[in-house]
C-alpha cells in the first residue's frame, strides 16, 4: 500500500487521499462484527453522554474528558427521550465508539496497525509516528447528527502541524447517507483564525471542560465538494483540511473507522489538547524505530 508520487502529490495539492480497496471484505465484516458485540454487551443506562459537533452542545464533560484511554459510548442526539430512555433500538443509538478502540480491542487494533498503514506512513514521510486516538462512527439512518465543517488539528494541535487521519468507510458513503465532503487545498491555509478547542482555564463549578480560543471560523459552502467512498476504501486527511459531513437523512448507516495520528519526531504534542496520554494508554508508536523510513 505504498503511496505513488502521483497519489503524494494528489494529497499535498488537496489535503485528502482516497485510497481505493484498503482493506478487504472479510476486515469490514469483521470490525462490523465486533462493534455489534460491543453495542451489546452495552447498558445504555450506565452511558449517559449525547455526542454531537455542534458548537452550543459540545461535548466536555468528565465522561467524555477522560475516555482517552477507554472504550466509551456516546449516543446521538434524538437518541434518548427527555428523562434518559432511549427511544431507539440501541444498535441504531450511537453517535460513535471511542477513543482507545486502536489499543484495547483486538479486530481494532490489528487494523490500526497492519502493514499497509505503516506503509501510508512511510509514504508521507513520517519518521516516528503514534496513534492517539480512534473511532467508530455510526451515522445512524434518519438521526446521523451533522458534523459541522472544522479541521481536526483545532482538537488536536501540534507544533508543527504533523496531524493526520485515516477513515476507513465499513460501509458504502454515500452522498445520501452523509459522505465526506472537503475544501480542497485548504490545508495551506494553517489553522484557520488560530482557532484551538483547549482546556477551560476556568474550573468553576458548572464550567464546561473545553473552549475555543476564537469564534467558528465561516466557509464558503460552494467551495465543497463530495468525496463518496466505497466499502473498504480510505480516505487519508491532513490535519488542516478542512472538511464537514451532512446530517444523514436517509434508511442507510454510514459505519466508519478512523484514527489519528501524529509524528513525534521533532513534534510538541499540546497539552492544552483536550486528549492527554495515560500510564494506562500512552500514545502508541506506530512501527519500531527500526522501521523508520529515514
Amino acid at each position: 500500500m505504498t503511496l505513488s508520487k502521483k497519489q503524494i502529490e494528489q494529497f499535498e495539492r488537496d489535503g485528502y487521499l482516497l485510497v481505493e480497496d484498503f482493506i478487504g471484505t472479510a476486515e469490514c465484516d469483521g470490525l462490523l462484527s465486533a462493534c455489534y458485540g460491543l453495542v451489546q454487551d452495552m447498558k445504555p443506562e450506565e452511558h449517559n453522554t449525547v455526542f454531537t459537533t455542534l458548537e452550543m452542545k459540545r461535548t466536555s464533560d468528565d465522561y467524555f474528558m477522560t475516555s482517552g484511554d477507554k472504550i466509551r459510548f456516546f449516543f446521538e442526539d434524538g437518541a434518548k427521550d427527555k428523562d434518559g430512555s432511549l427511544i431507539v433500538d440501541k444498535h441504531k443509538s450511537l453517535n460513535k465508539i471511542g477513543h482507545a478502540l486502536h489499543v484495547l480491542h483486538p479486530a481494532f487494533r490489528k487494523v490500526t496497525f497492519n502493514n499497509k498503514v505503516k506503509e501510508v506512513a512511510k509514504s508521507l514521510e513520517l519518521e516516528d509516528p503514534v496513534i492517539c486516538q480512534s473511532m467508530y462512527i455510526f451515522k445512524q439512518p434518519g438521526i446521523g447528527g451533522e458534523v459541522v465543517p472544522h479541521q481536526d488539528a483545532t482538537f488536536l494541535f501540534t507544533t508543527p502541524m504533523k496531524l493526520f487521519g485515516l477513515w476507513i468507510a465499513l460501509e458504502d458513503a454515500t452522498l445520501e447517507n452523509g459522505c465526506l465532503w472537503f475544501i480542497p487545498g485548504s490545508h495551506k491555509d494553517g489553522l484557520n483564525g488560530g482557532r484551538q478547542m483547549i482546556r477551560n482555564p476556568d474550573t468553576g463549578e458548572g464550567q464546561p471542560r473545553t473552549t475555543f480560543t476564537a469564534p467558528p471560523v465561516k466557509y464558503d459552502d460552494s467551495k465543497f465538494i463530495p468525496v463518496p467512498v466505497k466499502r473498504g476504501s480510505m480516505v487519508i486527511i491532513h490535519g488542516e483540511v478542512v472538511h464537514k459531513s451532512e446530517h444523514n437523512n436517509s434508511d442507510k448507516s454510514r459505519q466508519i473507522y478512523t484514527f489519528h495520528m501524529f509524528d513525534q519526531k521533532n513534534t510538541t504534542y499540546s497539552n492544552q489538547n483536550w486528549l492527554q496520554p495515560t500510564a494506562e494508554v500512552p500514545f502508541t508508536p506506530l512501527y519500531p524505530t527500526s522501521e523508520s523510513p529515514v
